[in-house]
């Protein structure tokens, strides 16, 4: 009987080794194969630095909760581009300011003639006042993206900026549509007097009538209105599609991708921005009569002569040629 139980209690040992072993047996040999899945060197070096979990939705890249791009996005967007736009925004500002007040209003020499002449069409002026318009809102509503945080949620408070910001992102959105239509209309419509040529060089040359006294010949466009011209083109345009992009996500790339697009956007935006107060700081208090040419469509013939000589003497051979419908007319 004692030998029977000692038998037993053999077996049952003998069984549980045997039991252990086996158990054992695959984890071992996964920890010793060098080409197992979950010991790959390069998916190793894909998963480091990243915070990834398991998702029930179907799409599966929502599990990704941190990755080494997002990382750098995020130092970009917090840090990075609030110094590229707060010195492309507050520096123009200043400059615009030191600028008027040591030039002050670029004035007609020659006073008004009370003879006016056609600038812009009806059409040119909806459509650039449209474009205008658009930009404004698109330009505070991202500005308010990258600084609304930090300076105007202390100010308002976080119920007052949340529905602030909704509204923005709103706004950023929907019009972003008649901006672009906005700009390829301009583009359509001024391509051909912004084509450069030999008079732009020396307009530049002798500082376009803004340094100085001087009033160098220009076309239609000058030299600086072209440049504008092609910033609002080539700007706008870059700004529609990686805006678009970001609008409709994971449609033309993955997230690294969009945060490129988005860094692109951001950047081209507040230089885009810069760039248009200049344009608005001449076309308003910096040059007497500018305005009226996108206000009531006409200018002074005087202001023609002064800035846009050649444009005006071309106006002049269309109307000797055309009559009787002058395009010169008396001031009201």
């Amino acid at each position: 009987m004692t030998r029977l139980a000692r038998f037993v209690r053999l077996a049952i040992g003998a069984s549980a080794l045997l039991l252990l072993v086996t158990a054992a047996a695959p984890s071992m040999a996964q920890q010793v194969n060098p080409t197992a899945s979950a010991v790959k060197e390069q998916q190793l070096l894909q998963e480091l630095n990243r915070i990834q979990g398991r998702v029930s939705i179907p799409d599966q890249r929502s599990g990704v909760l941190e990755q080494p791009a997002g990382r750098e996005w995020r130092e970009f967007r917090n840090v990075t581009l609030r110094w590229i736009g707060g010195i492309a925004i507050v520096g123009m500002l200043a400059l615009l300011i030191i600028f008027y007040l040591s030039r002050g209003m670029v004035r007609l020499q020659s006073g008004r003639s009370g003879r006016t002449i056609v600038r812009f069409t009806s059409f040119e002026r909806f459509v650039h006042w449209m474009t205008a318009t658009c930009f404004i809102v698109l330009a505070i509503s991202g500005l308010n993206v990258t600084f609304g945080r930090p300076l105007l949620l202390p100010l308002i408070g976080h119920e007052a900026f949340s529905a602030w910001s909704q509204w923005a992102k709103y706004a950023h959105n929907y019009l972003s549509f008649p901006f672009t239509i906005g700009v390829l209309l301009i583009f359509v419509m001024w391509i051909a007097g912004n084509i450069p040529n030999r008079v732009d060089v020396d307009w530049l040359k002798r500082g376009g009538g803004i340094v100085g006294h001087d009033h160098p010949p220009a076309y239609r466009f000058n030299a600086g209105q072209k440049a504008v011209y092609w910033i609002v083109v080539v700007g706008g345009l870059l700004v529609s599609a990686t805006g678009y992009e970001l609008m409709f996500p994971f449609y033309l790339s993955g997230i690294e991708g969009m945060q490129i697009a988005q860094m692109v956007h951001a950047i081209v935006a507040v230089l885009f921005v810069g760039v248009m107060l200049a344009h608005i700081y001449i076309g308003t208090i910096g040059m007497e009569g500018a305005f009226e040419a996108m206000g009531s469509g006409t200018v002074d013939v005087n202001w023609a002569r002064e800035h846009h000589s050649l444009w005006l003497d071309q106006e002049n051979a269309r109307t000797d040629g055309a009559r009787p419908q002058p395009s010169v007319t008396a001031a009201e």
